[in-house]
């Protein structure tokens, strides 16, 4: 089972862009770097919840809880997921590497 099963696919993108903020948080240096992973996670939670109450019906009490614990589940695995960009983005690199290498001993 991967990470990316747990998260709704229109929800992918915010990853992404947690993965910006963190960046330019971490290069402005206005933000300690310990509490980069808090604020993305705030961040996701936030973008999360917007979307999640724009797109899903509010009938009843059950289903405005159901859509807060979806927003802010999602924006919890959106903001870890976004932390792990970088590594795949290397694993990735090292196996395109990696097949780069093997093609030219062949």
């Amino acid at each position: 089972m991967n990470i990316v099963d747990f998260i709704k696919p229109e929800l992918l993108i915010v990853a992404v862009v947690l993965y910006f903020v963190g960046a330019a948080l971490k290069k402005s240096k206005i933000v300690d770097t310990r509490y980069l992973s808090l604020i993305n996670g705030g961040i996701g939670i936030l973008i999360c919840t917007l979307y999640v109450f724009a797109s899903c019906p509010m009938e009843d009490g059950k289903s405005i809880a159901m859509a807060a614990f979806t927003a802010i589940t999602q924006g919890i695995v959106v903001a870890g997921l976004s932390i792990y960009i970088p590594k795949m983005i290397e694993i990735i690199k090292n196996k395109n590497d990696k097949e780069e290498t093997d093609q030219k001993e062949n």
